[in-house]
């Protein structure tokens, strides 16, 4: 069961995470102040989604693991507290803050300064996740490890 439930929970978190992304950069890039409220409202209620996927996909690979520490598994363990203290250091609180910022239609240059972090926090998460899946895909043999 657990592997069946590591790579879709995982799957489902890295869409979550890349929905945000994209709906924030676009909303943000070409269209209205109402638009851009109306997704940083709807951010931290994907929460309730997101952060049951992480937690599956994170007790599940821990599971899978084994205790094992070494190659692909290591390389997945070493990324993922920098996943989770991104995410719980800079991301959710950057979501309430911009949410609560949003609703009140204050689009200063504070908002757009969290905006650009979490952007960019957004965007490394983004990255360590998709390593994490390429490094996932490798252990179950259905992607090629390039030769060095």
């Amino acid at each position: 069961m657990l592997k069946i439930i590591h790579p879709v929970a995982g799957a489902l978190a890295l869409l979550t995470i890349g929905t945000f992304w994209v709906s924030t950069a676009l909303s943000e890039l070409f269209a209205s102040e109402a638009t851009v409220s109306a997704v940083k409202m709807t951010i931290p209620w994907g929460f309730l989604l997101l952060i049951p996927a992480l937690t599956a996909a994170g007790g599940s690979g821990f599971a899978l693991a084994k205790g094992r520490r070494a190659g692909l598994i290591g390389a997945k363990l070493k990324r993922m507290p920098w996943i989770a203290a991104n995410g719980i250091l800079v991301l959710i609180p950057s979501a309430l803050f911009l949410a609560s910022k949003a609703r009140d239609a204050e689009f200063d240059p504070l908002f757009y300064s969290v905006q650009t972090l979490e952007l960019v926090a957004g965007a490394a998460n983004l990255t360590l996740l998709s390593l994490n899946m390429r490094d996932g895909l490798r252990m179950k043999g259905w992607l090629r490890a390039r030769p060095a």
